[in-house]
Parts: structure tokens; sequence; C-alpha cells
């Protein structure tokens, strides 16, 4: 059977995604993937939630670990407040911008700890709206980044907010290359989706050195979306 198209995805400076289904699929080829834990405690976090962040390339180092759990309780009363289908592709006024920033927050100061171990962590427990903040996505969104000067959690929430201005601009592409991929059994979501895309289109890494696919449950669509799955 053939391929589906999909209307391209357009990434900043210029960078035009042709097909980026292909683009998708090539990374989900080979070892790239890790379970994300167990979806039936979504409001829970300990240590086994930063073990799962390792297996995806975190290298959290023990005493790091240990300075996370001593803020358990802050970052599970953080996620209480945060529904785990919580989208960053619903409409703006739709996501939990303030709980995200109070969750981001809690980890402002941990010796070792930064966007990406912290987003590498948290992304599992909201796959739907957290994006991996590591150091290629974060140069993509340069132009978001509020700099060094500014608080930990307002920094990330603004690099967060960058991210969806791209997500919303490529919606209607993102949201096809998400269903195409449910029906052959990858349940990513669209943030994870826009992750590889970037990926993709902004490195050439050794693939030893390419993303762990982070494989989820798939958040169901918006009732007046139900109908196109």
């Amino acid at each position: 059977m053939a391929t589906p198209s999909f209307p391209p995805v357009v990434l900043r400076n210029g960078v035009v995604v042709e097909d980026p289904l292909s683009s998708v699929l090539a990374l989900l080829k080979g070892s790239w993937h890790f379970d994300v834990g167990d979806p039936s405690r979504p409001m829970s976090f300990g240590e086994a939630d930063l073990r799962l962040a390792n297996r995806g390339g975190a290298r959290i180092s023990a005493a790091e670990i240990a300075a996370v759990l001593e803020r358990r309780g802050a970052i599970e009363q953080a996620l209480e407040t945060i529904a785990p289908d919580a989208s960053l592709a619903g409409e703006a006024d739709s996501v939990p911008w303030l709980p995200l920033r109070q969750l981001f927050d809690v980890f402002a100061g941990i010796r070792g700890i930064g966007f990406a171990k912290m987003t590498k962590a948290l992304h599992p427990k909201r796959p739907a709206l957290i994006p991996l903040l590591d150091s290629a996505v974060r140069n993509y969104l340069e132009d978001d980044d509020l700099g060094a000067q500014a608080p930990f959690g307002e920094r990330a929430l603004q690099l967060v907010r960058g991210y969806k201005t791209d997500l919303d601009r490529n919606r209607q592409a993102v949201r096809a290359i998400r269903l195409e991929l449910a029906r052959r059994n990858f349940g990513l979501t669209e943030v994870r989706i826009l992750d590889l895309l970037i990926w993709s289109a902004t490195t050439t890494p050794p693939s030893s050195t390419l993303p762990d696919a982070v494989t989820v449950p798939v958040p169901p669509l918006p009732d007046d979306q139900a109908g196109t799955r």
C-alpha cells in the first residue's frame, strides 16, 4: 500500500521538512525506544522515573537523583494540578501554564539538573505537554530563550511557549502524522513528533547518538476531532 502523503512541516530559519512522516519513521528504526513507565501512576514521582530518564540518555547521577528526591513531595503536589492528558497541541488557553511553571520551579537550584534532565524525567509523566528541552531543541528555540539571568522556571516555561508556536504552525501535519503512527502501533504525541522533526532537520549525528523515541499511550483527541481517527 502506498505511503500516505502529508503537508510539509515548516520549521524556523526557512527549514522545511518535505516528507515529515519518513523523517520520523527513520528515527523510530533501531533501538531508540524506551518504556514510559506505569501510566496508572501519573501523579507519582520517584527514583524509578529518574532511572527511566537515564535509560533515555539523561545521565542523572546518584547524587542528583538523591537531590531531586528530596523534593519529591513538591514535585508530586505540582503534578496533581496538571491533568495526565494535558496537551500542548490544544488551544493556548487550555494549556495549564501556571501549574507547569510551578512544576518547573520545583527543580530550580538543584545542582547538575538543567532543562534537559528535568524534561527527560517529566516528559513521560505528561507526554503530550512537556517537550524534551535538550541542547538541540534549546538551540533551535534560542529566540525564545530568556537567558541565564531569568528564573529557572520562567525560562523553561518561555521555551515551552516558543515550542507551542511551532506546534501550532504545523498542527495539521503533526496531527496527521500522529494518527498514521498510531495506525502503525507507534504511540507518539504531537510534542514528541515535533521534537523528532527538529532533530532530523537540525542535527546530523551518528546513529548511535540519535534521540530515543519515547512511545507513550496516545491521549484521546478532542470530541470534535474524534471522527477523524
